[in-house]
């Protein structure tokens, strides 16, 4: 699964500072479900993209806490969860970059606190309520948003068309606020998360939304 952020704020290779990470290396966390990787595919003057790539274990995810025997299911081990961004991806986004989340920048305060254009291309998403949700989730907050729905199989176009779309956000944003807001509707999407949502969790995102609280993400429950 995959998430990249792009800018073309001049000079574009400053967004390295916006999210505390030198755009010259590639930073690897590990996390409980697996890895996540962050780095740039491109970093010009013109243009900086910042790409987060989740490496999910979907074995790792049950060893040790899935049924066995005749109660175990097949579903446990095939799944979407290694490939659709998913509330892991609000676990990753706290972990490599709750700095940024925070609106703090070492020697770029000042951008930090300006609005510049941003590009947020989620790689996919799964989203039952079709595009007509995700313009609902975004649309207020600013964003232009872009869906293109993905075939269940491209091989059989019978099927037809699944629940899976890559979608763009755009617009002139603080990146603390997008990195929250990903942070917050990334799991709103999320049919299947990795842990149970009640009253808590909900203030919980609330609350990363309006003061981007210490990293850490949401754990397995």
């Amino acid at each position: 699964m995959l998430l990249t952020i792009t800018t073309t704020h001049r000079p574009a290779t400053d967004l390295g500072y916006l999210l505390h990470k030198n755009p010259a290396k590639v930073h690897s966390f590990e996390l409980s479900f697996g890895k996540a990787h962050l780095f740039y595919p491109e970093s010009t003057e013109d243009r900086c993209t910042a790409a987060l790539l989740l490496d999910v274990d979907p074995v790792g995810l049950v060893r040790g806490k899935g049924q066995r025997g005749e109660g175990a299911t097949l579903d446990q081990y095939v799944n979407d969860r290694p490939y659709v961004l998913s509330s892991f991806t609000s676990v990753a986004i706290g972990r490599a970059l709750g700095t940024a989340m925070t609106g703090r920048s070492k020697g770029r305060q000042e951008l930090a606190e300006r609005k510049i254009p941003l590009t947020a291309t989620l790689h996919v998403i799964a989203c039952r309520g079709g595009d007509g949700l995700l313009r609902e989730l975004f649309e207020p907050l600013g964003y232009r948003v872009r869906a293109e729905r993905h075939p269940l199989d491209e091989t059989f176009p019978e099927w037809g068309d699944g629940p899976y779309y890559t979608v763009t956000l755009e617009g002139e944003v603080l990146l603390r606020d997008l990195l929250r807001h990903l942070y917050v509707l990334i799991p709103v999407l999320d049919a299947e998360k990795h842990y149970w949502v009640g009253k808590d969790e909900v203030e919980k995102l609330l609350r990363r939304s309006r003061s981007g609280a210490s990293p850490g993400g949401s754990k397995s429950r």
